[in-house]
């Protein structure tokens, strides 16, 4: 039986930014990230929550931090009691949900990179025949490979939705120089993500990055890789030409399209059964890729 969804937590006495699923305390020179177990889409945060969600994000997050030796990254320790923690901190519901990490100075982009045309790629390239104004060959079907992945930058909004902008947009606002690191480091953690994935199932189909800058160099922050940030398909499932079942959050937005709800208003409640096959899915996607079992 699953424990409850981890909602929120709480840190007496420490600077806190709460978003859509982490809590993020302030120490100084480090920051402490909390993933909780709230689940975003379509901008809302909905109800009730997925129970360990956070730390499957969490794990996967370290296990690629581990794997990706050769790129800088923000993570010092996976525990929390490595900072001066209040008295009063419930060390048993940080467990495994907690990353003590560099502050940078974030980058105030996303670095999306996309391997196959999908969600509003495909939206795109049926309108226009590009995706984020790249053009690319007529007559491509939903779901493709694309020709090469393509690196289609996004704004980052504390609050509503990221918005593509062109690569030249991003240049223009960063500066050329750190507007091609990004790009390039992006597309080379893709794609050795993706191998690594395909091997074991799993066919990475966008994903996107954050970066920040540490003394004017970028290392990479946040999360990596997950199902929250990454489509992920079941390789041996894969069938050009129509939507793909996923091991990621896509579920709950394939089942909050099959409401009545207009994205505007207070989203409905998420069903027992869609929380559990997110949660199952979600541990899936982390057993696979990591060949650990979940010790939770």
């Amino acid at each position: 039986m699953a424990s409850a969804a981890f909602i929120e937590s709480t840190l007496t006495g420490i600077p806190v930014k709460r978003g859509k699923v982490r809590d993020v305390y302030d120490f100084g020179d480090r920051l402490l990230f909390v993933a909780t177990d709230r689940i975003s889409a379509f901008d809302w945060i909905l109800a009730p929550g997925i129970p360990d969600k956070g730390r499957v994000l969490t794990q996967i997050s370290r296990f690629w931090f581990e794997r990706f030796t050769g790129i800088s990254n923000h993570l010092l320790s996976m525990n929390p009691s490595d900072l001066p923690l209040p008295a009063d901190a419930d060390l048993e519901a940080l467990r495994g949900r907690c990353m003590v990490v560099r502050k940078t100075e974030v980058v105030p982009f996303e670095c999306v990179v996309r391997g196959y045309l999908s969600g509003s790629g495909w939206k795109d390239y049926l309108a226009n025949g590009a995706v984020c104004g790249i053009e690319l060959p007529a007559g491509m079907q939903q779901s493709d490979q694309l020709p090469e992945p393509l690196f289609t930058p996004a704004t980052k909004a504390e609050t509503g939705h990221d918005e593509n902008v062109s690569f030249e947009t991003m240049r223009d606002a960063i500066g050329d120089e750190l507007a091609d690191r990004l790009r390039a480091l992006s597309i080379q953690i893709y794609q050795q993500g993706s191998e690594y994935a395909r091997q074991q199932g799993i066919i990475l189909a966008d994903t996107k990055f954050e970066f920040g800058l540490l003394d004017g160099e970028p290392i990479l922050i946040d999360e990596v890789l997950t199902p929250d940030s990454s489509r992920f398909w079941p390789a041996d499932l894969y069938q050009p030409g129509v939507a793909q079942p996923s091991l990621d959050k896509q579920f709950v937005r394939d089942w909050l399209e099959t409401t009545t709800w207009d994205k505007n208003s207070t989203p409905p409640v998420l069903p027992d059964e869609i929380v559990m096959k997110t949660r199952e899915k979600y541990f899936e996607a982390f057993q696979m890729l990591t060949g650990e079992a979940c010790s939770w």
